[in-house]
């Protein structure tokens, strides 16, 4: 294939060095003259093990050249990639000026050309970069429409400096966000050889994943120092600690808790996180990670709770009050405080939990129930179809116990507040409003 990749910095030139090493024809086209005669010299612009020697035989070979014209590379190619850098402004924000001169640069070449060019974008963008801003430019300068005269997508890159080539050559992930299928073919023919099957997003959720990435990365590292810190004030070694916790693939290293939804809760998480950052704070250790922990799982219980009350209605009802399913649990239980919040502001709730039943509740859990929560003993109902009946907003809690009412909830227009996503096909529409998705 040929293709034209758009700045020579970090991204671009690892891609355009890998690409010509696969037997592709690449043009990289830099606005800096310096990068392209660097280039040219069979030297690599960044510093990067093995960059060197990939571009010094990719250009002996006349499988990659450089250029400072734009309209030189689209002629030529049938691809182009866009690497250019979004740096940081001031304020934080991100300064997309580069990405918009390629993209006009890119169009007013696109607007001179015959046949279809696809457009595939790998600078770091925000989600509705591509709607907002990259697509505009380019049918602005064109004069043509995206996904019909030229093609569109975005590709993420996930490249660590010092190891590019390796990750180029192994990804944990490759993700494709599309637009029109003629792009997609070819980025899909492009990495065949590749391990790793690809995913295909849309535009914003391929946009997303590489901040998602970048955001998960910077957590982990803040939350290993942070423990770090705690077992260094209590005299335990913290790698050891830490190589326990990714030695379990099945839930440390898992999706298993990585599923947008409502609050935890429970007899573990939160009383053992609270314990810690106290214990932390008798160390003199500050906890800004742990507290955040707090915080943010509060902040999902006052979400849930705006979303119940938002539409006025004053007859709620909950599917699920146990802090998860197939369990009686009540302890900490995030959907027993947003009962207790809706009953507090004088709601008429309604509950239904098909094990948190006071003829099947023993022990704790029923002396909890009936001495702690009396309020909601009174209010529990035996019949799913009955809780429907009375309620004009449901909230679901209960993913099992709600499948065979979502109909039902439907038909008669009752509001429903999903907090734990029954179907996956299922996204916010009208009267149905997912919590996080």
């Amino acid at each position: 294939m040929r293709i034209a990749v758009f700045g020579i910095g970090y991204v671009g030139a690892v891609a355009a060095a890998c690409l010509a090493r696969d037997g592709h024809d690449v043009v990289a086209v830099d606005v800096n003259q310096a990068k392209v005669d660097a280039l040219l010299a069979k030297q690599s612009p960044i510093v990067e093990p093995q960059l060197d020697t990939l571009i010094a035989s990719a250009v002996d070979e006349g499988r990659l050249r450089g250029t400072t014209s734009a309209k030189d590379a689209i002629d030529s190619c049938d691809m182009s990639f866009v690497c250019v850098g979004t740096p940081a402004r001031a304020n934080g924000s991100l300064d997309t000026s580069y990405v918009e001169r390629v993209c006009e640069d890119i169009g007013r070449a696109l607007a001179e050309r015959s046949g279809f060019h696809s457009v595939v974008v790998r600078s770091t963008i925000l989600p509705n970069t591509m709607d907002s801003i990259v697509i505009p430019r380019l049918e602005a300068a064109s004069g043509r429409r995206a996904g019909e005269d030229f093609g569109i997508a975005y590709y993420p890159e996930f490249l660590r400096e010092g190891s590019a080539i390796a990750d180029y050559d192994k990804p944990g992930a490759i993700v494709f966000g599309r637009r029109d299928q003629t792009t997609l073919d070819r980025l899909l023919d492009l990495h065949k050889q590749f391990p790793v099957q690809p995913q295909v997003l849309s535009l914003k959720a391929a946009e997303a994943i590489k901040y998602t990435n970048n955001a998960w990365h910077a957590l982990k590292i803040s939350f290993a120092n942070e423990i770090g810190l705690i077992c260094k004030s209590l005299d335990v070694d913290s790698h050891e600690v830490m190589n326990v916790l990714v030695s379990d693939t099945k839930l440390n290293i898992s999706p298993a808790y990585l599923k947008p939804g409502y609050a935890f809760g429970g007899s573990c998480l939160p009383k053992d996180v609270k314990a810690l950052r106290y214990r932390a704070g008798r160390q003199d250790v500050d906890t800004p990670i742990l507290d955040g922990i707090l915080e943010a799982n509060e902040n999902q219980i006052r979400k849930a709770f705006r979303m119940a009350t938002a539409s006025g209605h004053r007859r709620i009802g909950l599917i699920g009050l146990s802090f998860k399913p197939e369990t009686d649990d009540l302890r900490y239980s995030p959907f027993v405080e947003l009962a207790e919040r809706l009953i507090g502001r004088g709601y008429k709730v309604r509950i239904f939990d098909p094990i948190v039943q006071p003829a099947r509740l023993t022990g704790s859990n029923k002396a909890y129930l009936s001495e702690q929560l009396p309020h909601i003993n009174d209010i529990l109902m035996d019949d799913v179809h009955a809780l429907v009946d009375e309620s004009d907003v449901v909230v679901i809690g209960n993913r099992k116990e709600a499948e065979p009412v979502v109909a039902k909830l439907t038909e008669r227009g009752v509001e429903v507040i999903d907090l734990v996503r029954v179907s996956a096909d299922r996204v916010s529409d009208g009267a149905y409003q997912g919590l996080c998705w």
